[in-house]
């Protein structure tokens, strides 16, 4: 996918920008009742209109700058954040430096010189190394639904759940179809030999949808028996592309770029972006047996230039208009449950209904042990 984006800053330019922010952050007052007016308030109640109102609380975000720090598949649609900037006379720009991983890293490293104010991005997989490393600041969102508590990281708010979905394996239909050979539909298919050279994976070092489809092939195969599910998987020619836009959009034959691979790690959502105008029948499928459960959080960034600003986008991003607007620019599960989905997702972007599971905990504890024995086996 290629998302548009309100601005996108230049990783080097905003280290400068980063230092040029306003004096001290803007205050503004957060409140779980709803807006007196019609709409939906950026401080987090959810209404059904589509419409965005400030907060009847005291406010002065006006003329400042807001730099939202986001994973390179993010974007929210320009009349929504035209009408946020417009109600909180803020002007946003985004800085995306590459996937969720990236992220993450990204902001370690400049820990003490934050990249911007808000971050979006941060998933299930790589949520324990962000918080254990100090980078964000706990904000409770007044307008969290409740239908999101089950997503939560942990109980410490430094990270607001406001998407989810599966990362499976996807497949080229018309591919397949052609060559006449059958859809692999589990893990240990893709290490049949017919399947030899047909998977292109994103690294799970930098990517999280790697990093998640890694997590599926531990809580498929165990520790240490994942090793060896990879082993087999090199020796049948598997591809490790950077990221999810190098693998999906470059590599896979399925997609746009019609690369050579039939086979990629993507979303379950994916094929509902894949059928051709006026058809009903996607190019592609998931193969909801290889699903892990991904969840996408925003977070203020500790030491934000404009904190106020960081929390009233958390509540932006869990308006029912924002939410609304996920599945179709980002092919994630709004986490408000209220909210309407695209009428195709029934048909075409199913979720699995037994995603493989592996515990919050384990993944903190046991990732970069994880990923070391990965690139071990696999990059060598």
């Amino acid at each position: 996918m290629t998302p548009t984006r309100r601005a996108v800053v230049a990783l080097a330019g905003l280290l400068t920008l980063a230092g040029c922010g306003s004096g001290s952050p803007a205050t503004m007052s957060t409140s779980s009742s709803p807006s007196a007016s019609s709409g939906t308030s950026v401080s987090g109640s959810p209404s059904s209109s589509s419409t965005l109102s400030t907060s009847s609380a005291p406010v002065s975000l006006a003329g400042t700058t807001l730099t939202v720090v986001a994973h390179d598949s993010f974007t929210v649609s320009d009349s929504l954040m035209t009408q946020f900037e417009k109600s909180t006379g803020m002007t946003v720009k985004v800085v995306a430096p590459g996937d969720a991983g990236t992220v993450v890293n990204q902001l370690i490293l400049s820990k003490d010189s934050p990249l911007g104010d808000v971050v979006f991005g941060i998933d299930n997989t790589f949520a324990g190394r962000a918080e254990s490393a100090g980078i964000l600041t706990p904000y409770a969102a007044p307008g969290l639904p409740a239908s999101a508590a089950a997503l939560a990281a942990d109980d410490s708010g430094q990270l607001t759940p406001i998407d989810y979905g599966d990362v499976c394996v996807n497949a080229d239909r018309t591919w397949f179809s052609q060559k006449g050979i059958g859809i692999p539909t589990t893990l240990a298919d893709l290490t049949r030999p017919e399947y030899r050279d047909l998977l292109v994976v994103e690294n799970p070092a930098s990517s999280s949808p790697g990093l998640a489809f890694l997590a599926a092939t531990v809580g498929a195969s165990g520790d240490p028996g994942f090793v060896d599910y990879w082993t087999k998987l090199r020796d049948n020619g598997v591809e490790v592309a950077k990221g999810w836009t190098e693998a999906y959009s470059t590599e896979f034959s399925g997609s746009s770029g019609k690369g050579p691979r039939p086979l990629v790690v993507s979303y379950s959502t994916s094929p509902a972006y894949e059928v051709p105008k006026g058809g009903d029948e996607s190019r592609t499928v998931a193969l909801l047996d290889t699903c892990f459960r991904q969840v996408e959080y925003a977070g203020v960034i500790k030491g934000a230039a404009n904190e106020a600003g960081a929390r009233a986008f958390i509540d932006f991003l869990l308006s029912k208009p924002v939410q609304e607007d996920i599945p179709g620019g980002m092919y994630m599960y709004p986490v408000l449950d209220t909210a309407t989905l695209p009428a195709d997702w029934v048909t075409f972007a199913p979720l699995s209904s037994s995603p493989i599971q592996v515990k919050a905990a384990d993944i903190a504890a046991k990732r970069d042990q994880w990923i070391k024995d990965w690139t071990a086996a696999v990059i060598g």
